[in-house]
Order: C-alpha cells, then structure tokens, then sequence
C-alpha cells in the first residue's frame, strides 16, 4: 500500500515537470508565441489550485481511495490526450486534465493515516514525502533530455506510463476506508466562489508581465479575486458544511503555517525560477552558464539531497527546542541562502551549494506546517486544511516566479537581448527580505503552550508522534518550477 501511494506521489512530482522544458520546443512545433505556449503551464496551475481543496473536502470523507483513483485516472487521461495531440488547444486540455494531480499528495498522506498505525505510518509518511522531493529532483532532468533529443510527444508518453503505473498500483494495492469516517457534503457555492477567486487571482498574476501589472485587465482580474474571495469567506463562514472551516485554519498555529506558506513559496520560486534563467544565460553576456536544458535540470537534485540532509537537523531541533521554533529556523535559512546567491551566483558550485541549501531550509519549514495543522484541527477536516495550504503554496510559487521575472525586466535595456546582472542581484535580496518577514511572522504567530485549542487537544503522545512525523517527512514541498514563466 505505501509503495503505492509513494509511486502516486512520484507520478505527480514528475507531470510538474513536464511543462517547463517543453515550451520552446511546442512554440516552435505548433506555431505559437512563447507567451501563448506559456499557457501550458498556466492551465495546469489553475486547475491544480482550483481541484485541490474540492479534492481536499472529498478526502475528509469514506471515499478517498475512490477520490484518488479518479485523480490519478484524470493524470493518465491527461498525459494521453497531451501525447497525442496535434493542435494547441488539445495539448491545453490535457494539460488541464494532468492539473487535477495536484490533488494526490493531501489524499495519499491522508490514505496513509488512515489505514497505517505506529512506525509503519511514521516511516510511511516519511518515504511518500521524500519521494515526492527526490521525484521533483529526478524529472526536471529527465524531461529536459527527451526535450532535447525527442519530440515534444514522448515526454507526455512517459508520463503517461508512470500514470498508468500508478494508478493500476494504488486500485491493487490500497484497501477500502474502514468504516469509520462519515460521509461529507460539498459546499458547492463555496466551492464555486474560491475556484473563481482562485482564477482570477492567479491569471492576474500569470499575465501581470506581459499585459503589464496597471493594465485595465490586470487589475479588474484582481478586483474581481478580491470580490470572490471575500464572498467565499463569508459563504463559509455562514455555511453549517463548509469546503474550509475558517474557524478552524484562523488559529494562531495554523495562520503561522498558512501565512509561511505563501511567503516561503514566494521566497522559494524567486530562486528556482531565476536559476533557471541563470543557468541558461550564455556565458558571453559577462553572467550564466550556457547550461543546457538536462544540466539546468539537474541543479535540482541538490536542492533533493537538501531534503534529505534536513531531516536529522529537523529532528534534533524538535527534541531540543520543540516544533515551535522550526518554521522561523527553517524560513532564516531560506532567507540567507537568497542572500548569498545575491553576492554569490558566478560559480556553479555557488550555486549548487545555495540550491542544497535552499533544500535544508524549505524541508524544515515545509515539515513543520502539517504537523502544526493536523494537531489543531479534527480528523475529519485533515484533508481540507492541509489542502488549503498546498494551494497558497501555489499562489506564493507562481507570485514567486512573476516577481523574480520582473525584476529581470524592469533591468533588461531596450534592444539587448539579455537582461542586465543587477536585476539578479535585487530580486535574490527581495526574496531574502521576504523570508527574513515570513521568520519574524512564525516567531510571532507560534503557538502558545497556554493557548485553550479549537478542537480536543491531542494526548502528549500522538502529539510526539506527529512532530516525529513532521521531522521524518522533511522532503515535502511544493513542486519544483510548477509556476515557472519561461522565456
């Protein structure tokens, strides 16, 4: 069962991959801009935000096993429409389908727990949450070579096997709910207002460059966001079954972790995003590498042994100082190493070591956030909460990648073709100011030992447990370059 589950989160890890490398190549082959190509990764995103927190809600339920068999058959149908398509618009639409995927990991993690007790879902959590780092690590490379050597179609062949694969594996391998959780209702109208909020904040964000972020449109599709959002505030508020209990996710501990969230993931694709650029920048501009799409690619795999490095050191720091204090440790570092690569990014092995490093600081932080959810909400609203804070990871990411990418406009002359070095160095130092922020806000925003719980408060022991948990599943994080805007 968890080999299965680890194989579904690995799937997923791999289709955010697959989006990135590809867009010269399909600009090319299908006769569009590299703007309108952009809109393979854009749709993904949208969809992925809008399914996550239905998907979430559904999971609370009986019929989480059956939630994510259709996820992961909405993958599989995805990568085959994507892989055989011939125009533009199929390829959008399968790319569409694939974004239902962001869904899997808050239902595999919830399938563990409910079916796994003792070390077995310790160790269980654990393996799903650095496989999915690892599987980040391991397919922007892989993808980056069939970019290279294949046509544009193999990559979504491939994935399409590891869809088939993984889904075949979780409907033989996953056994059925137990009985014990109760059925849920979804909160349609809630639902329908977040996924427009949801939209509209997001495409406001993804076309902010190129339309210009004081253009009419742009901000009538942030206006429109804030419309939504606040009317789904108040429908869930006012709702007896809401697709997110706001009373619940306004605790202190869960506004830290929420709030870290979409900073540190705003921090995070600042980084990826312009070492990405970087790293493709011919070295005669007097900055970059000239790296090619698979040495690009595999500037990723220490940012996965990062992960893994931070579990010891986030285990240490829970058996000596407590959960409490590993957000902000884990934001501090994140934040110095965007500082150093402001002063530091003409060397691969600067940048190699800041991407490792990058790791630690996201693994900690990252790790820290599901345990301070689930030991402040009931079982069964684990999956709506937690889903909730993977979607502001993906509004931090994709803001994270638009301002990182601005920045390298607003210092790119007229009429070169590069932009200059110096857009590097202050977009790095603005990720560091905002990770420095999101560290004095967890500090502020840490749980009080004093504090009386919404909920029951847990027995001292699962609590253990759960940050145990947390220190083991250091890995988990948003996918690597999901919100990426290539040029």
């Amino acid at each position: 069962m968890v080999a299965a589950l680890v194989f579904a989160g690995l799937t997923v890890s791999v289709m955010s991959t697959l989006g990135t490398p590809l867009i010269p190549t399909i600009a090319e082959e299908q006769g569009v801009s590299l703007d309108t190509a952009q809109w393979m990764l854009t749709v993904t995103l949208l969809v992925g935000a809008v399914a996550t927190p239905v998907l979430g809600r559904l999971g609370d339920g009986p019929q989480r096993r059956t939630v994510l068999l259709v996820t992961l058959a909405s993958t599989l149908v995805g990568s085959v429409v994507a892989a055989t398509s011939q125009t533009f618009p199929q390829l959008l639409l399968g790319r569409a389908l694939q974004g239902v995927g962001y869904g899997t990991v808050p239902l595999a993690i919830a399938l563990v727990r409910e079916h796994a007790t003792g070390e077995r879902q310790r160790s269980g959590i654990a393996t799903l949450s650095i496989t999915v780092a690892v599987g980040a690590g391991l397919g922007f490379p892989v993808t980056g070579l069939i970019a290279q050597t294949l046509d544009f179609h193999a990559a979504f062949w491939f994935g399409a096997l590891f869809a088939a694969g993984s889904t075949l594996s979780v409907w033989l391998a996953v056994p059925r709910t137990t009985g014990r959780a109760k059925p849920v209702s979804l909160d349609v109208p809630g639902a329908l207002l977040l996924a427009g909020g949801l939209t509209a904040l997001l495409l406001g964000i993804s076309q902010g460059e190129s339309l210009g972020w004081g253009s009419p449109a742009v901000l009538l599709l942030f206006a429109a966001a804030a419309a939504l959002l606040g009317g789904w505030v108040r429908v869930e508020l006012r709702s007896g079954e809401p697709l997110v209990d706001l009373r619940l996710v306004s605790q202190r501990s869960i506004v830290g972790a929420n709030i870290a969230a979409l900073l540190l993931a705003l921090g995070m694709y600042i980084a990826l995003s312009l070492v990405n650029r970087l790293m493709q920048t011919p070295e005669s501009v007097g900055y970059g590498f000239g790296a090619t799409l698979v040495t690009t690619g595999l500037m990723l795999l220490p940012l996965s042994l990062g992960s893994l490095i931070s579990q010891p050191i986030t285990r240490r720091v829970i058996a000596r100082y407590g959960i409490r204090v590993v957000l902000p440790v884990g934001a501090l570092v994140v934040g110095a190493t965007l500082a150093w690569l402001a002063v530091a990014h003409d060397r691969l092995f600067d940048v190699a070591i800041a991407t490792a490093l990058l790791g630690v600081g996201v693994g900690c932080s990252f790790a820290a956030m599901p345990a301070l959810i689930v030991a402040s909400v009931p079982q069964e609203r684990t999956g709506s909460a937690t889903s909730l804070n993977q979607v502001l990871r993906s509004v931090g990411g994709s803001l994270g990648s638009a301002v990182g990418i601005a920045f390298l406009t607003a210092h790119h002359p007229a009429g070169l073709p590069f932009p200059e070095e110096s857009g590097y160095t202050i977009a790095f130092l603005v990720g560091a100011l905002v990770c420095f922020a999101t560290a004095g806000l967890a500090i502020l925003l840490a749980p009080r030992a004093a504090a009386r719980p919404a909920v029951a408060p847990l027995p001292p022991r699962e609590v253990e447990l759960l940050e145990e948990e947390a220190a083991m599943g250091a890995g988990v994080g948003p996918s690597v370059f999901g919100g990426e805007r290539t040029r």
